[in-house]
């Protein structure tokens, strides 16, 4: 429902709050020429762009939250949850403030509802046609702080190189027995004859190296082979038992059938795998879509996006875009990624990206918890 539907069904108490909000001038007594007034005043521009701009880094994190979750109602025990998760520093520690205080807020706003119906009255709604000013807004505003960029002389495109890879790695547990150790991962020997097949090379990862919560065997293998077995695991195209990795039925008839993997499921995939250590992660990468279309520099983005993003133990925020949401869709052939000597590192969704990230949505509680064992 849209605003003006929310307020028909507010009633004269709450009505009363939110034109106080707003210094609405009008016969408080009369329910219609509250709705009016609320209507006239929220529907100018320079005032919503006011209240947007006014909002604390806090509330943002929050409203951020609902701009693109699909759903149409929200628990208390959700907000209060979404508002907490809101609250950190840039080291990643709580901020003080009560939850039920920012959600009075916004109520005051008239940006969250309680439902009006026996099923949803202990329920909330954001208008969804505010929603979609509140993205219009907010990209305004992050757009004006972005640098564009001219097109570096140099760039990473990895369009379908990751679909190419997981075909290649189904192809060597056709062609060759892998054993696994008793912690169940491959031998160095083997692992480095994969990687060599690979259209992107990478390196094994230190064993000294801090590395959990972005996969089941992220602590084992590099980034983006990581995600490329995790996806091959949980895809059941791939099984360990016995101490050998091997191909699953459904993997062999994959092969047989010779195609590659759909864009969007591996697309989708990562958001489920992701989303637990970068809880905004789906909202991440819509603004990516939204702030992106041409070259912008790198710094301007983490100013911009960095401020959503809580540290994730000793992953700062900065690391965290850099490395698990950019390189990443890089890798997912979502955004290029260049180098230039004046302007720095730039970046640019590709039209591939754009198609994918504007069309796909995944529900938010929808995620892969990772096994602590395995984390």
């Amino acid at each position: 429902m849209n605003l003006a539907d929310m307020l028909c069904y507010a009633d004269i108490h709450e009505l009363s709050r939110i034109a106080g909000t707003y210094k609405c001038e009008c016969n408080g007594h009369s329910k219609n020429e509250l709705i009016q007034s609320i209507l006239s005043t929220v529907g100018r521009r320079d005032v919503f762009e006011h209240q947007v701009g006014s909002l604390s880094i806090e509330d943002i994190r929050f409203l951020n939250s609902l701009l693109f979750d699909t759903r149409d109602t929200f628990s208390l025990e959700e907000l209060t949850a979404r508002v907490q998760q809101s609250r950190f520093t840039k080291e990643g520690d709580e901020n003080p403030g009560s939850p039920r205080e920012a959600i009075v807020r916004f109520k005051q706003r008239g940006w969250l509802f309680s439902g009006y119906s026996q099923q949803t009255r202990y329920l909330f709604q954001v208008p969804a046609d505010l929603k979609r000013r509140f993205i219009g807004v907010l990209a305004k505003q992050f757009g004006q702080r972005l640098v564009p960029a001219e097109e570096p002389p140099v760039y990473r495109d990895e369009q379908r190189l990751l679909l190419d890879d997981i075909l290649a790695f189904l192809q060597v547990l056709r062609d060759q027995d892998v054993t696994l150790t008793a912690e169940g991962v491959m031998y160095k020997r083997s692992l480095t004859g994969i990687l060599d097949r690979f259209a992107v090379r990478e390196e094994p990862p230190g064993r000294t190296a801090w590395r959990f919560g972005y996969g089941r065997m992220f602590r084992d293998y590099p980034n983006r082979f990581s995600f490329i077995y995790d996806y091959c695991y949980y895809s059941d195209l791939i099984s360990e038992h016995g101490g050998r990795l091997t191909l699953t039925e459904h993997g062999r008839n994959r092969l047989q059938e010779g195609r590659r993997e759909d864009p969007v499921q591996v697309y989708r995939f990562w958001l489920r795998l992701y989303k637990g250590p970068i809880p905004p992660l789906q909202s991440l990468v819509q603004w990516l879509g939204r702030l992106c279309p041409e070259w912008v520099t790198y710094a301007s983005l983490q100013e911009v996006l960095g401020p959503l993003i809580r540290p994730f133990y000793y992953d700062s925020a900065e690391s965290i875009l850099e490395q698990r949401v950019l390189q990443m869709m890089m890798h997912l052939g979502l955004l290029r990624i260049g180098e230039d000597p004046e302007q720095g590192t730039v970046i640019k969704m590709t039209k591939l990206g754009t198609s994918i990230v504007e069309g796909t949505y995944v529900a938010e509680e929808d995620k892969i918890d990772i096994p602590f064992d395995k984390a």
